[in-house]
């Protein structure tokens, strides 16, 4: 959970200088919603709620299965 935690931290640092600027060029509001999926299905409570922020409502099931799906080729590629 720690890790989950760390990893949120990074990315709402990592994205707020882009979000600062998208809202100052295009003159809108602009929130980060960060999404953490861990490659073992852990997710971080209240990711049901930051989905429902993001344009086309995507289900966690969906994302947890992108990232199953992205790890295993990542880790087959490495064993070539």
């Amino acid at each position: 959970m720690i890790q989950i935690l760390t990893q949120e931290s990074e990315k709402l640092s990592k994205y707020k200088d882009l979000e600062i600027n998208v809202s100052r060029m295009w003159k809108v509001r602009t929130k980060i919603v960060p999404v953490i999926i861990g490659a073992l299905e852990i997710i971080k409570k209240g990711l049901d709620q930051n989905l429902q922020l993001l344009p086309g409502h995507p289900l966690a099931i969906e994302l947890q299965k992108i990232t199953l799906v992205s790890t295993a080729h990542t880790i087959h590629q490495g064993l070539e």
